[in-house]
């Protein structure tokens, strides 16, 4: 509802956006929230979206570590727009110290999961077929690189990562699934048995605040019985 002659004045700056306007602007493109802000202020106009500490967010961080609980046996943890790991369950906390008995300097708090999967001396090295799962988490990365563009921290999460041994290769479309396959699973090695996880993503609905807009609370799934069985035997309470 707004004149494509109008729209046109603004984009070559002949005409400045009112406050209605770019917010109108950002719902109608979904604009990620914070970048919203950012428009805002480009504009000439307050930010109109708060950010919250997570340990600010009361009640709502306490339903989110609820849900982190409910998830044990499996792992479930809360990622921010950088992938950060900003909350994790005992699961996760338990898969953690099989994986880096001494924590590696590079892996400082918060970890950060891009780091985690594609470093050198990552995780990688308990994975089996590790391409097979770097490949989209690679695009994602790409795409939340995108996604915010003023974010220096996420881009040069991005170049950190492009600049890892073995990731050339990676940069392309995956190749074509196998008949059968489903979706992708990540495939652990614990006591030389191979463990499969697929993962899904939850997010805070309807938020008016930047840090509950962008938290991801991914959870991890056994991709089979066997899978289970084995992660129950391994990193069960």
């Amino acid at each position: 509802e707004v004149s494509q002659r109008h729209i046109s004045f603004l984009e070559t700056g002949r005409s400045r956006p009112s406050r209605e306007m770019v917010l109108h602007l950002g719902r109608t493109l979904e604009v990620p929230l914070r970048e919203q802000n950012v428009l805002l202020t480009a504009a000439g106009h307050a930010a109109a979206y708060t950010e919250t500490a997570l340990e600010d967010l009361g009640g709502i961080r306490s339903a989110i570590d609820a849900m982190l609980d409910a998830h044990e046996p499996n792992m479930a943890i809360v990622l921010d727009r950088r992938w950060n790991v900003v909350a994790a369950n005992q699961a996760a906390t338990r898969f953690t110290a099989w994986a880096f008995p001494e924590l590696p300097d590079w892996l400082e708090p918060p970890p950060n999961l891009m780091r985690l999967m594609f470093h050198p001396d990552g995780l990688r090295s308990r994975m089996a077929a590790w391409e097979h799962s770097a490949a989209p988490l690679l695009r994602r990365l790409e795409r939340d690189a995108a996604t915010f563009p003023t974010d220096a921290v996420l881009h040069r999460l991005l170049a950190e990562v492009r600049a890892y041994p073995d990731i050339d290769g990676l940069e392309g479309p995956s190749d074509d699934p196998s008949a059968g396959d489903l979706l992708v699973t990540t495939t652990y090695v614990v006591e030389d048995h191979p463990v499969s996880l697929f993962t899904t993503i939850a997010v805070i609905g309807d938020a008016h605040d930047v840090t509950l807009a962008e938290l991801r609370i991914e959870t991890f799934w056994p991709a089979d019985r066997r899978s289970a069985d084995r992660w129950t035997a391994a990193f069960g309470r």
